[in-house]
């Protein structure tokens, strides 16, 4: 299978609703990711393409930047503890998650699903797959625009959205990297306002 080539010039790239999408970003490259309707949490993951055993790793991320969400200027890390991408920008601070783990099928049956459900866990394979990697485990994703604040009294709660509509985040690759985004297919919990939608991305 042929990887996807890179590209000097900017591109806009849509992800589909329940779907993800993934993309080559050549160091020094800016991703800007586009809440099109202000409602949709988008699972990100950023991987090491020659080595796909290094990723950001979410775990040392909250090490490194030393808070459970990232801000403007926070540096993410991979399992190697290697810079891999720098948050330039956010519209929305404070709206993003780092705890939990991707949507799965095993989720939604535990939600009654009894028939299959798309899930972030799956779109994350395909969306590699077609651009040519094969990863060998899934990483934890930065679920970006997910409301699920730490309570004062320790619990995580699936809150609705507060994201807006056009509300971004940029970020800035720190390596040669292959990013993956998957717009979350969630609609029996409140997260994506039971209602998953498309979002967009561009490489500038």
């Amino acid at each position: 299978m042929t990887r996807q080539k890179t590209t000097s010039s900017s591109q806009r790239i849509s992800i589909p609703a329940r779907h993800a999408k993934a993309a080559f970003i050549k160091k020094g490259r800016r991703i800007k990711v586009i809440n099109t309707h202000g409602t949709q949490v988008v699972d990100c993951w950023a991987l090491n393409p020659d080595n796909l055993g290094e990723y950001m790793s979410l775990e040392h991320c909250r090490v490194s930047i030393e808070r459970v969400c990232p801000r403007k200027g926070d540096v993410m890390v991979t399992n190697r503890r290697r810079p891999i991408l720098k948050i330039m920008e956010d519209s929305a601070p404070g709206t993003h998650d780092t705890l939990l783990a991707a949507c799965d099928r095993y989720r939604y049956e535990l939600l009654g699903c009894k028939e299959y459900h798309r899930n972030c866990t799956d779109n994350f394979w395909e969306a590699m797959v077609e651009v040519g990697l094969k990863p060998v485990d899934l990483p934890s994703p930065f679920n970006l625009w997910q409301n699920t604040p730490v309570e004062p009294n320790g619990v995580i709660k699936p809150n609705p959205p507060v994201s807006k509509k056009g509300d971004y985040i940029v970020m800035r690759a720190e390596m040669d990297l292959v990013i993956c985004f998957s717009a979350c297919p969630q609609d029996i919990t409140s997260i994506c306002g039971n209602k998953p939608r498309n979002a967009h991305f561009e490489i500038i």
